[in-house]
């Protein structure tokens, strides 16, 4: 060990040896970042609801809560077994599809939002892709 201590420090002293270690350091702080956005996007739909009372007239705005409960996975659309869903769109986008398009297949289930007509489709903003006309 003795030996090999002294040849380690003459070689991190030496320029070659000074370029390798900052490429190693860069391409580790590279890698750490990637995983530490990688976790920061991971699919946690926990939150915190606060619930407050309903507000009196005669109430200021600084009341206390009267609830706090852990909301988990929170839906972003409701569908009844009654309706038939006819038309979806991404909740990222701005064109909505009808079942059958082959334009939106690309679209993951997750981010699906589904719609029963085309009118309530355009009432939320969405306009009929040109892949499926």
């Amino acid at each position: 060990m003795e030996k090999i201590k002294p040849k380690i420090t003459n070689w991190i002293g030496s320029e070659k040896g000074k370029d390798i270690l900052i490429v190693l350091v860069v391409i580790l702080v590279g890698l750490g970042s990637f995983e530490l956005g990688r976790l920061s996007k991971q699919n946690s739909s926990s939150g915190i609801k606060i619930e407050y009372p309903n507000k009196d007239p005669g109430q200021t705005e600084t009341q206390t809560a009267n609830a706090v409960s852990v909301v988990n996975n929170i839906p972003k659309t409701t569908s009844t077994a009654n309706t038939i869903k006819t038309f979806f769109a991404s909740n990222r986008g701005t064109k909505y599809y009808s079942i059958g398009c082959s334009g939106g297949k690309t679209i993951k289930q997750e981010n699906r939002v589904y719609f029963t007509t085309k009118e309530e489709a355009e009432r939320a903003g969405y306009t009929l892709s040109s892949s499926c006309r």
